[in-house]
């Protein structure tokens, strides 16, 4: 009677889809999906971690804000500390979006870079900023945060990309106008001294 009892039992949990040996299959297979799935994630950090552009980055970033190059360089060489800055930042915007594949990670990059830039471009107030700011590390740590899948730094990125995108806008607008400003300067200052002469 027991055994009677027992495949009636199993008959009516498979024709529920209770069936044990079905539900450890499904199971199964979605843990090893969920493996494969962290297995190629994992492949994907080592690839971009080993990769050159990848190691320029963080040795930009070590450089140019931890020996404090970047207002150094501002500093003693004024206007080729920006033309640098823009050179230097390319690792960062290649890594973000060829490696990484981030359009909201490309954008704060590239705000960071315009940021820097622009209050590069005021003299002394510059480099003073260039010192404390130290734009190519913030890079640096965003960039990070999304090889390691830091979902706290992903999530502000993403949530940001939206103003990223307007504050390029204002800031590509203060850089042309402070550019305009330095170009005037520069000419009346040669006017000055081509007139005493």
């Amino acid at each position: 009677m027991s055994e009677l009892h027992n495949r009636r039992r199993q008959q009516a949990q498979s024709d529920l889809g209770l069936d044990n040996k079905r539900e450890q299959e499904q199971i199964e297979r979605a843990m090893q999906k969920e493996e494969e799935r962290r297995e190629k994630k994992l492949a994907r950090q080592i690839e971009i971690e080993e990769s050159m552009s990848y190691r320029a980055t963080q040795a930009i970033a070590k450089y140019m804000d931890q020996y404090f190059l970047d207002p150094i360089i501002g500093f003693f060489v004024p206007g080729f500390g920006d033309v640098l800055t823009s050179v230097l930042v390319l690792p960062f915007i290649y890594v973000s979006l060829f490696k990484i594949r981030s359009i909201p990670l490309t954008l704060a990059v590239i705000f960071n870079v315009l940021k820097d830039m622009a209050f590069g471009l005021i003299p002394v107030v510059g480099d003073l900023v260039d010192a404390i700011n130290r734009g190519y590390r913030q890079n640096c740590r965003l960039i990070v945060g999304f090889v390691e899948d830091d979902k706290k730094i992903i999530s502000k990125v993403n949530r940001k990309a939206f103003w990223m995108l307007v504050l390029i806008v204002v800031f590509a607008l203060v850089i042309y106008l402070l550019v305009g400003w330095a170009i005037k300067v520069g000419q009346a200052v040669v006017g000055f001294f081509i007139g005493l002469f």
